[in-house]
């Protein structure tokens, strides 16, 4: 292993085997499951709808196209290339609280997946009022738990989830940018162009 490696290893396992409570172990597993924890973006799609209306149509569009691209890029892409071990796989101790199949471990796409739905959401809502604000915390939040919760587990290093974090961000970003740049150049621009046409 490299020094970062046996960093990464050392961390692993202060977070999985040190800083552990049996009360935090079923709620680490509710946040790492989709199957329980993931109608909780339901409720969010749901929160989008209410306080926009169709004005939240882009808001969920643009997060699912963010979630698409980052999960395609943490499993398509990046798990074959780097091919690294799942710790529960790979180290001698390690407290694994979930069946996990044999896949590889950099980046994790659940990192990723809820970075960029909480990225998204912060993009939109963290200048808006109180309510909005504190929907935008609630979802970063939850992202870090999740991401938190694949190493407590024992299913990924924290670098994986680190990883897997900035790909989600940057995805939500990099669509984002598009989507701005589109909406400017393209759609307001057609729009002035009809204006002016039929003014004149």
């Amino acid at each position: 292993m490299s020094i970062l490696e046996q960093a990464d290893a050392w961390l692993f396992q202060r977070i999985n085997l040190d800083l552990v409570h049996p009360a935090a172990d079923d709620l680490m597993v509710f946040l790492t499951r989709d199957n329980l924890s993931g109608h909780i973006y339901l409720l969010a799609i749901l929160f989008i709808v209410i306080r926009k209306g169709k004005l939240g149509l882009p808001t969920v569009i643009l997060a699912l196209i963010a979630v698409g691209i980052s999960d395609f890029t943490a499993s398509t892409l990046l798990k074959p290339i780097v091919q690294r071990i799942r710790p529960c796989f790979e180290l001698d101790h390690c407290r694994l609280l979930v069946t996990q199949v044999r896949s590889y471990s950099f980046a994790s796409s659940h990192a990723a997946n809820s970075a960029a739905a909480a990225a998204m959401t912060w993009i939109f809502f963290h200048r808006g009022v109180v309510i909005e604000r504190l929907f935008s915390v609630f979802m970063m939040v939850y992202a870090f738990l999740i991401a938190w919760s694949r190493v407590y587990v024992g299913v990924h290093y924290p670098g994986d989830v680190l990883a897997g974090m900035l790909v989600g961000i940057g995805s939500a970003f990099l669509v984002y940018v598009i989507y701005s740049w589109l909406l400017k150049n393209i759609i307001h621009a057609g729009i002035l162009r009809n204006k002016t046409g039929n003014d004149g």
